[in-house]
């Protein structure tokens, strides 16, 4: 039996949205790393502004500058820097569109790009240069995506992605679900958000009544790089999104300077099984413009893996992975 959580949920989290920090200069005086400014570009000279809400502000180390957290949301002057391989879609998100918004990758399941929103920009997104302005499949009440995924009756899965589906509000999300109900041959039902990580004030009483009355089996894949960001309020946000029935995932990405590290991936296994949330995958970084200084090599991330394999039971090893553009799945390591 899953334990009772002491889950309290903020009556609105747009509040904590609108809340977010959005320059650097602030973020870091916040944290006594002011003389540190001279270093950063400002945000808007990546043309990929900074956002990060203030409960993940309250999770990084004050007078850190190598803090894991800060490192993910920070713009520096690497992100400038030109690097052979790197392009703006290096996951083959765009070749694989089929209707705005609708991304048909893999057998069997399609992605739906719901919004652009996020509550945090990570520094590492593969998506920071997706067209968002054209590729929404939220437009028209879903009229395209539905029309898309009740043409192919090979579809099973449905996964919202983005930019983040739960910026979206729970009514825009039900209007969705609404119209999946009636496309007899869906089964299953995969969100993946960074928002219970980043901004768990957005898990309300609302979402959960949404989700425990979804009719299919659902799975929620979570993003968290470090176990820093797992503290009590995410791990009860974790418990009650089981608690409502979705089955919980994490994925993370392997990050130079961030979680490359045996014993900080270990320790992130170990909080989100406390929090009743499976590690799924690890991504090795995909090569965006902008993000190179980040990548871990792909020899030292299977030593990584190998001594996870080593001190952990399998079920709290996630699978290392890369996504390689026009293959059928995630390629293992």
């Amino acid at each position: 039996m899953i334990p009772a959580s002491p889950f309290t949920p903020q009556p609105d989290w747009r509040i904590a949205w609108r809340n977010a920090l959005t320059e650097p200069l602030p973020l870091l005086e916040r944290l006594g790393l002011g003389h540190l400014a001279g270093q950063l570009l400002p945000a808007g000279d990546t043309g990929f502004p900074m956002r990060v809400p203030e409960s993940y502000v309250r999770r990084m180390r004050h007078g850190d500058p190598t803090d894991p957290l800060l490192r993910q949301v920070l713009p520096g002057a690497a992100e400038l820097v030109d690097r052979t391989g790197y392009v703006d879609d290096a996951v083959g998100d765009l070749a694989a569109r089929r209707t705005p918004g609708v991304i048909h990758k893999y057998h069997g399941r399609v992605l739906l790009i719901a919004t652009g929103a996020c509550a945090v920009n990570c520094r590492y997104c593969f998506r920071r240069h997706f067209p968002y302005s054209e590729e929404l499949a939220a437009r028209e009440r879903w009229r395209a995506a539905l029309d898309y995924i009740a043409s192919d009756a090979s579809i099973g899965e449905v996964i919202l992605s983005g930019g983040d589906p739960l910026a979206l509000g729970t009514a825009k999300l039900a209007e969705l679900t609404d119209g999946l109900a009636r496309i007899g041959h869906v089964r299953q039902l995969r969100i993946h958000s960074r928002l219970p990580i980043v901004l768990p004030e957005r898990v309300d009483n609302g979402l959960l009544a949404w989700l425990r009355a979804l009719p299919w089996p659902v799975a929620v894949v979570v993003h968290a790089n470090h176990g820093n960001e797992i503290d009590d309020e995410v791990g009860d946000v974790l418990l009650a999104l089981r608690q409502a029935g979705a089955t919980m995932l994490n994925q993370a990405v392997l990050l130079a300077g961030v979680n490359d590290d045996a014993d900080v991936l270990a320790t992130l296994s170990e909080r989100l099984y406390g929090a009743g949330t499976l590690p799924y995958y690890l991504h090795l970084l995909d090569r965006v413009r902008g993000v190179g200084h980040f990548e871990v090599d792909a020899g030292t991330a299977r030593q990584l893996h190998a001594a996870l394999l080593a001190r952990l039971p399998g079920y709290l090893v996630p699978r290392l992975v890369r996504e390689i553009p026009g293959e059928r799945s995630k390629t293992p390591l």
